[in-house]
C-alpha cells in the first residue's frame, strides 16, 4: 500500500510539473525564508550542489568542475534567485502626472530571463506593460526593473504577469495595469516534448484593460515594429 501512496504521489508531481500548473498566485515561501544570511545559503548550496555532481559521477578535482558548486551557489542567491529577497525589490518611485497625460503608457519588449520552477530551467522572452493614469505617473525604467524583479525567482509565467500588474497597481494607485508576455520555457524546448518552435503567451488585465477597446488598442501597440537598429 505505501509503494502504491508512493507512487500516485510521484505521478502527480510529475504531471504539477510537466504540465506547469500553478498552485498559488503568490510565490510560495517558507516563514523562515530569510533567516539565513546570503553568505550562510551560499555555504549551503555549495554542498548540496558538490553532492548532486559527486552522484551524477562527476570528477570534483578536475580543474574545470571544483569551482562549480561555488559559482552556481553564487549565482542562485545573489543573481537569477535574488528577486527572492524582499531588499532586492526596486523602489517604485511615482511622480505627479503635471502635464496632465491621460492616454495609454506602454513599455513594450522588455527583456525577461526567468526560471521555471518546476524545472528550474530558464524562462527567456519579453514583456509588455501599459498603464492608465489616475494622477501618478513612473519612470520608465522602474517598469522593466519590477519586471526583472519578479523574474529573478523560481516562476510560472501566470505568477508572474500577476505580480507585476499588481506591484504596478499599488505604486500608482489605479486598477488600469495590463502585462502580456510571450516567452519560451526550455523545459519545453530542451526536455520533454522537445519542441523548440513554440512559446507561452500570458496576460494579466486590469481595470480598464478588461474592456475590449482597451485592449485591442494596448495589442495593436505591442505589434507595431519598433526596431530601429
Amino acid at each position: 500500500m505505501f509503494e502504491n501512496t508512493k507512487a500516485k504521489l510521484h505521478e502527480m508531481v510529475d504531471e504539477i510539473g510537466d504540465n506547469h500548473i500553478s498552485t498559488s498566485a503568490k510565490t510560495p515561501l517558507r516563514s523562515d525564508a530569510f533567516e539565513k544570511s546570503d553568505e550562510e545559503k551560499i555555504r549551503s548550496i555549495e554542498k548540496n550542489v558538490a553532492e548532486i555532481l559527486h552522484t551524477l559521477g562527476m570528477d570534483l578535482t578536475d580543474d574545470s568542475l571544483k569551482g562549480t558548486p561555488l559559482r552556481v551557489a553564487k549565482m542562485y542567491v545573489k543573481e537569477i534567485f535574488s528577486g527572492l529577497h524582499p531588499q532586492t525589490r526596486p523602489k517604485l518611485s511615482t511622480f505627479d502626472n503635471n502635464y496632465k497625460y491621460g492616454e495609454m503608457l506602454v513599455e513594450k519588449n522588455i527583456t525577461l530571463y526567468s526560471t521555471c520552477e518546476h524545472h528550474l530551467l530558464p524562462i527567456v522572452g519579453r514583456a509588455h506593460v501599459a498603464y492608465i493614469s489616475k494622477g501618478k505617473v513612473i519612470g520608465l525604467s522602474k517598469m522593466n526593473r519590477i519586471v526583472d524583479y519578479f523574474a529573478k525567482r523560481p516562476q510560472v509565467q501566470e505568477r508572474l504577469n500577476m505580480q507585476v500588474v499588481q506591484a504596478l497597481q499599488e505604486a500608482l494607485g489605479t486598477d488600469d495595469v495590463a502585462c502580456v508576455i510571450d516567452a519560451k520555457h526550455l523545459c519545453v524546448n530542451s526536455r520533454g516534448i522537445h519542441d523548440i518552435t513554440s512559446s507561452t503567451v500570458t496576460a494579466e488585465y486590469g481595470g480598464l484593460f478588461k474592456k475590449e477597446e482597451y485592449k485591442r488598442e494596448f495589442l495593436s501597440y505591442i505589434q507595431l515594429d519598433t526596431d530601429y537598429e
